[in-house]
């Protein structure tokens, strides 16, 4: 791996709100007792994209989606981007680039071998207009430029062939109001803060989901476990779909819950299960933001747990992290109590604490989870400082929390 590097992953959304695409960061850091080793900026982004295709492979770290990725001059201009799949990596170019006839013809060259073109942290302006020719997306910060300044912006670049795309969208009002000005894609967490009146509630299938959770953890009977499935229709469904996936290739069809736990397993149905409490029935599987979200910060939490002595020779110590990493998640979308949360699933005092006050390793390891879907990277060092993780194996676990994924059941591949 890249030595001293991380990798920041934000998703990108469709107008229906679906992960089509995702922004990679690549950053290098030091920890306090070699931080005087940082490169700078090109080398850093050059190194871990060079590290990350030799000895991970981008499909884990993209899957079948789209990758944006960063570029200044010396890295435009470099053979290494010869390295990167043409069909699946996005070209941004920073705002800071000059407009020249150089730059002009790398990028049409660029365009030719097969990459898309965006423009990043973008505002209109005529000294673009060839850019904008060959250029498939522009990006506009919505702190940079504020929603009253947007509509003349859009009515200028809706000349050229280009997508809009939102990004720093923090609100569901500022979707919203790009949405109706017909923008393509959308950039930021916004998805994920609900204000306290937007806040679901449980409800029926919830409450179930919860039950369930607590059977799982307390190694219920088969037959328990079968029997909360079989209350509801849609959960049946979904597991048998889900057993019939390619991802399990029986050789002969499932058609009962018994065959379809007995197959996947109960550790995989429990993170399915927890996963689940973010789908809903219009976007249930990986594409849907919340899942994807929280399940790299379960996995996430989850792999660097294992770097802990003390949790990692514990039972159920790691599968601890993953659970807080969720449970994190739940407690901020749905409008249900930590006291509630503590009764019906018991999860132990460790895991409560981090979840109320980001107290002890469990909290340490959330705050890191948290700091790292900012692109905070000067405060995960920090972090992982104290809890003596190197940065090589935090970027390790960061491609295999990536590259972790939702466990999907076919109707959820169609979209793809």
């Amino acid at each position: 791996m890249g030595k001293n590097c991380l990798i920041g992953r934000q998703p990108i959304i469709s107008i229906n709100e679906r992960v089509v695409a995702y922004e990679l960061l690549f950053r290098a850091v030091g920890t306090a007792a070699n931080r005087a080793d940082v490169r700078n900026a090109t080398f850093s982004t050059a190194n871990v994209i060079n590290n990350t295709i030799t000895n991970f492979g981008i499909e884990n770290l993209l899957g079948d989606r789209n990758g944006f990725i960063n570029l200044d001059y010396e890295l435009l201009m470099s053979d290494v981007l010869e390295l990167l799949p043409k069909q699946q990596i996005v070209l941004e170019l920073l705002e800071n680039l000059e407009v020249t006839p150089e730059l002009v013809e790398r990028c049409r060259d660029l365009k030719a071998q097969g990459f898309a073109l965006a423009l990043d942290d973008h505002e209109y302006s005529p000294q673009f207009h060839e850019l904008y020719k060959i250029t498939d997306i522009v990006k506009i910060d919505l702190i940079q430029t504020p929603i009253p300044r947007l509509p003349e912006m859009v009515r200028q670049l809706r000349s050229y062939p280009v997508k809009l795309l939102a990004e720093k969208v923090e609100t569901r009002a500022q979707f919203m109001a790009c949405r109706h000005m017909r923008f393509d894609l959308f950039q930021g967490y916004f998805f994920a803060k609900p204000s306290v009146l937007e806040k679901r509630q449980l409800g029926e299938s919830g409450a179930l989901l919860l039950r369930l959770m607590h059977l799982l953890y307390q190694d219920a009977d088969t037959k328990d476990i079968e029997d909360a499935i079989k209350g509801s229709s849609s959960l049946t469904y979904k597991l048998l779909l889900l057993a019939n996936s390619a991802a399990y290739a029986a050789r002969e069809k499932i058609t009962s819950i018994h065959q379809a736990l007995a197959l996947i397993g109960r550790n995989q149905v429990k993170r399915w299960v927890q996963l689940a409490f973010f789908a809903t029935d219009e976007n249930s599987g990986g594409e849907n933001p919340l899942v994807d979200m929280a399940a790299v910060r379960g996995a996430l939490m989850e792999q660097l747990a294992g770097f802990q002595p003390h949790l990692s020779s514990e039972p159920d110590g790691t599968e601890k992290a993953f659970l807080t990493g969720i449970l994190s998640l739940l407690a901020r979308i749905y409008n249900i109590p930590l006291d509630e949360l503590n009764q019906r699933l018991n999860p132990g005092d460790d895991v409560i604490g981090a979840l109320a006050e980001h107290e002890g390793v469990y909290g340490k390891l959330l705050t890191l989870a948290e700091k790292n879907e900012a692109m905070d990277f000067d405060a995960v060092a920090e972090l992982l400082d104290e809890l003596g993780i190197s940065v090589d194996s935090a970027l390790q676990s960061q491609l295999a929390s990536y590259a972790w994924g939702y466990p999907v059941g076919e109707e959820d591949r169609e979209d793809r």
